[in-house]
């Protein structure tokens, strides 16, 4: 009978979505069933193989690393693995694992499952190393060995200290796959994912809808809903119509202008949530104006961010100073303030730099993870540019078209891209995109080549450091740095939302800016 009720569910979700429904403000989706509308199209399933917020929504739902972040909180406490120790040196790591747990295909959770995954990303001689691109195995560069002593205990030693280690695998990345799912799919595993989570997979309808079911065999509990929906509307005002008229019952980094709309209806509910969060943008610093510092400390005096944040954002964000969010106290420094909104320092620069007039090609998204109002926010950049004498030519993409134009660098093609991260750790964007060894052609994510010998020294110390003063230290040091050194524009710093409807109980919004959607329920 329960099969029976699934499919026939399913069955009402897939001709409903199918055939394009939107419901009447007074009609609702399907019975314990929640619709979550979401910003793009996920690029796969793989919590290995993809990096975007919007694709980890749905992962954390599908699969449960060693450790997850504790609710409303980074701090990392047990999952799959029921406790650890680390040697008083830090260069050991020894899990204790849960025992009784499966993967969704019925094989046993276990220590060579989770060496197969880390192995997988990180060994080159892996038989299984060919089902990746890993974009962020950088974040397990420093294991060493990984050892099974047991059935149920796996020991990670490390080349060095490396302080992240625990948050990087409360993070996506460090999410367990089913080996068995790897050997049978291969690189087609994003789209048959197997995981222990609280939901299992169902199906994948491209550009119309993932689709999750309730996992009855949970090891932390069965969900209180049937299913899950997660359903890609790219664009922002057809997200903003199906919440109205019942089509969706979450919807997720709500577009500043509609957020008044919602708070004031009392069948909506809207969440608010800080966390570490910058949207910037990626100077080409290896070729073309941008290659000269003064040219990038012009454009950074010449956009009004303040401006941006206020109208453009609607005061969801505040005014961004250099590659540490603020959200991360005990490292962000204080000192380093924004640059100021002065177009008239801008034009001095330029004119000292000899660029005074100069045609830049602007690389914009149309919607993406974390990426807010992305096209107003580069129309208004491109105006401000305008102002000094530098003519801003847009070429706007789909996100994941997006990524795959800026990720692999901008050279030869752009001299400036939008770009969002939302981080787990103070070490996570500064190492992955601003570090000389993190360039797009050795696996990182420094798409505007910045190389700054003393801010790579500053980052490899910081992470070694386990003493947090110490760590803290290093990175206020590096934010000064960069900070003058422009590589990017610094614009924001975002508070996410999300809206739900009244039926929706249970959800909040996390500081990981990930969805866990175990303990939502749908009246």
């Amino acid at each position: 009978m329960r099969g029976l009720w699934r499919t026939a569910l399913f069955g009402l979700c897939a001709l409903a979505l199918a055939a394009g429904f939107v419901p009447s403000a007074e009609a609702q989706t399907p019975p314990n069933v929640l619709i979550v509308g979401q910003i793009a199209e996920p690029k796969s399933l793989d919590p290995h193989a993809v990096t975007a917020s919007n694709d980890f929504r749905i992962l954390v739902n599908l699969y449960d690393g060693l450790v997850r972040t504790k609710d409303g909180t980074l701090e990392p406490e047990p999952a799959l693995a029921k406790s650890w120790e680390v040697s008083e040196d830090g260069l050991t790591y020894t899990f204790h694992l849960r025992e009784g747990v499966t993967f969704h295909d019925g094989t046993p959770f276990n220590a060579e499952a989770v060496k197969f995954n880390f192995e997988r990303m990180l060994d080159e001689d892996h038989p299984y190393h060919d089902t990746g691109p890993f974009p962020l195995a950088f974040f397990f560069s420093s294991v060493d060995e990984i050892t099974t002593p047991d059935d149920m205990t796996v020991v990670f030693k490390l080349k060095e200290p490396y302080a992240p280690f625990l948050s990087n695998l409360a993070y996506p990345t460090g999410l367990i796959v089913s080996p068995e799912a790897v050997k049978e799919y291969g690189k087609d595993v994003g789209r048959h994912p197997v995981g222990t989570g609280p939901f299992k997979f169902e199906t994948w309808d491209s550009n119309t809808r993932v689709v999750l079911s309730r996992n009855d065999d949970y090891w932390d509990g069965a969900p209180s809903l049937e299913a899950v929906v997660f359903r890609p509307i790219t664009d922002a005002n057809t997200r903003i119509a199906e919440m109205l008229s019942g089509g969706i019952d979450v919807m997720v980094e709500v577009p500043p202008d509609n957020l008044a709309t919602f708070a004031d209806d009392p069948t909506f509910k809207v969440y608010e949530q800080a966390g570490p969060h910058l949207w910037y943008v990626i100077l080409n610093t290896k070729e073309g104006p941008f290659a000269d510092k003064r040219v990038r400390q012009a454009v950074n005096y010449a956009i009004n961010k303040r401006s941006l944040v206020d109208n453009v954002l609607q005061g969801t964000a505040e005014v961004a100073a250099g590659p540490v969010p603020p959200a991360f106290a005990w490292a962000h420094n204080d000192d380093v303030k924004p640059y100021p909104y002065d177009p008239e320092k801008a034009k001095a620069l330029l004119k000292e730099a000899g660029v005074e007039k100069a045609e830049l090609t602007f690389y914009v998204t149309e919607g993406g993870s974390g990426m807010l109002d992305p096209v107003p926010m580069g129309t208004a950049i491109q105006a401000d540019l305008a102002k000094v004498g530098l003519d801003a030519k847009i070429e706007s993409y789909e996100w994941n078209t997006f990524l795959a134009q800026v990720n692999p660098g901008l050279e030869g093609k752009a001299d400036m891209a939008e770009m969002a991260w939302m981080t787990n750790d103070p070490d996570t964007l500064p190492y992955l995109t601003l570090r000389s060894d993190a360039l797009p052609d050795e696996g990182g994510f420094n798409s505007g080549y910045y190389s700054n010998e003393k801010v790579d020294e500053l980052l490899e110390k910081a992470r070694r450091a386990t003493d947090q003063d110490e760590r803290a230290k290093l990175y206020k040091e590096a934010q000064v740095i960069i900070h003058d050194d422009a590589p990017w524009i610094f614009i924001a710093n975002w508070k996410q939302n999300a809206v739900t409807t009244e039926r929706v109980g249970g959800f909040s919004l996390q500081p990981s800016f990930l969805l866990h959607l175990k303990d939502v329920t749908k009246q």
